[in-house]
C-alpha cells in the first residue's frame, strides 16, 4: 500500500501597486505576456514534434519570458452581487520552465502556471501574485534543489517583466 505523504508551505503573496487605470494596466498586460497559441500547440502535439521545436516558439512567443494560459474577467459576475471594482484572474507562465520542474515531481504542476490577479477598487490597482521561489521551495525529495532554482529563475522573470511593465519591483524578486 502506497503511503500518504503531507507537505506544507507558507505563501508569499505580493500586491504591486499599479500607477494607472485597470484597464490600461490590463491591456499593457495582456501584450506584454501573449496568450498561448493553442491551435498551433495542439498541431505540435498532434505531430509529435521534437521539443526543441516547442522551446523555440515558447521562446518567440513570451518575450518577457511569460505566456497567459487562461483568463476570468471575475468583476460582471461580483457585480451582480453588488461588489464594486474590477478583477481578473490569469494563469501565465512557460512550458519550458514547467517541465523542468515536472520531470522531478508532477506536483509542481499545481502551482505551474502562475496565478496573478489584476485588481481596483476605489480607484487603486495592483496586480498580485504568489512568490514562485516560496512556493517551489517547498518541494522536497528528489530534484527538490532544481524545482526551487526554477522557482528563483520565475522571480527573476518577474522581476524583468516588473520593469518592463513599469511596476515596482519587490526586492525579492531579484534576490
Amino acid at each position: 500500500m502506497a503511503v500518504i505523504s503531507e507537505s506544507r508551505y507558507q505563501a508569499h503573496r505580493l500586491r504591486i501597486p499599479v500607477a494607472e487605470p485597470f484597464a490600461a494596466f490590463r491591456a499593457r498586460y495582456e501584450a506584454a505576456v501573449p496568450a498561448v497559441d493553442y491551435a498551433a500547440l495542439n498541431a505540435r502535439i498532434a505531430a509529435s514534434a521534437d521539443w526543441s521545436e516547442i522551446t523555440t516558439e515558447v521562446e518567440a512567443a513570451a518575450p518577457w519570458g511569460f505566456l497567459r494560459y487562461w483568463s476570468s474577467d471575475d468583476a460582471p459576475l461580483m457585480r451582480l452581487a453588488h461588489d464594486p471594482g474590477d478583477c481578473v484572474v490569469y494563469l501565465m507562465g512557460n512550458h519550458i520552465l514547467a517541465e523542468r520542474m515536472y520531470r522531478y515531481d508532477q506536483a509542481a504542476m499545481l502551482y505551474a502556471p502562475l496565478r496573478a490577479v489584476i485588481a481596483s477598487r476605489a480607484s487603486e490597482t495592483h496586480f498580485i501574485i504568489e512568490l514562485p521561489s516560496a512556493t517551489f521551495g517547498s518541494f522536497g525529495a528528489v530534484g527538490a534543489d532544481d524545482i526551487a532554482e526554477v522557482g528563483v529563475e520565475l522571480n527573476h522573470k518577474l522581476a524583468a517583466l516588473f520593469d518592463h511593465l513599469a511596476l515596482p519591483v519587490p526586492a525579492v524578486l531579484r534576490g
